[in-house]
């Protein structure tokens, strides 16, 4: 079985795409965990109207606490990881387990595309997208947070996320989970990824933000101080 966990903070918006594109998915062998760290809207209803098992884990508001969570309560022997707000295009869970299976990976990352895309984003994600494939072999692999697969039993192995990294967890993730198996980007499909920071705080400050915290990454480092202000659950 797959464990699907999305940590939400209200997401009532966007976490009905992302439910929906779950249920069109030809591949039904999962469960679906929200992990809530205590939203002030419908998030709930919505998650419980789909068949979700929702979960309230508000002692840590931070994403890393709520896919923590997920985990503990999951049943399945592969977890992916997806942010509320990410989109599934079709055939993407089938595709990605039989993948993860064929190639015997511990923990694997997906390439990204923006939803809804304009041509500047595509400078983002031809930048992210480029170092998440020359890095997959390497010692420190990276892979966007909004979507991340890994083996249920590696995952408790490393303890999980690593909660005093503030930015960038996705990177600690997976370097430390790189330790003890192969990780490799998933193949022929893209996760859609929303634009909607950018959209938010406009193009250069995101662009800024996400240089800094790729800085970080590149030389190898955590970010476990809020050096870099990065709001969650206001957009």
């Amino acid at each position: 079985m797959l464990s699907i966990i999305i940590p939400t903070l209200n997401e009532e918006k966007y976490l009905p795409r992302l439910l929906e594109s779950i249920k069109r998915q030809e591949f039904s062998d999962y469960e679906i965990i929200v992990s809530d760290a205590g939203s002030s809207d419908k998030t709930k209803m919505v998650a419980e109207n789909y068949g979700a098992n929702f979960i309230l884990s508000n002692k840590i508001k931070h994403p890393s606490f709520q896919r923590n969570k997920g985990a503990e309560i999951s049943k399945g022997g592969i977890l992916l990881f997806l942010d509320a707000d990410s989109v599934l295009p079709d055939g993407f869970l089938q595709k990605t387990v039989n993948q993860f299976k064929a190639k015997n990976l511990v923990s694997a990352g997906f390439y990204i595309k923006f939803n809804p895309n304009h041509w500047y984003y595509n400078i983002y994600s031809f930048i992210s997208n480029s170092v998440c494939f020359f890095k997959q072999r390497g010692r420190h692999p990276a892979s966007i947070g909004a979507g991340i697969v890994a083996k249920r039993d590696a995952h408790f192995l490393i303890n999980g996320f690593d909660l005093r990294v503030f930015l960038a967890e996705d990177y600690d993730y997976c370097s430390r989970i790189n330790r003890i198996g192969k990780f490799r980007m998933i193949k022929g499909i893209r996760l859609l990824y929303s634009s909607r920071r950018i959209q938010k705080e406009g193009f250069f400050v995101s662009g800024w933000k996400w240089f800094r915290m790729g800085l970080y990454t590149l030389t190898c480092r955590s970010i476990k101080k809020e050096i870099i202000k990065y709001d969650f659950g206001k957009f």
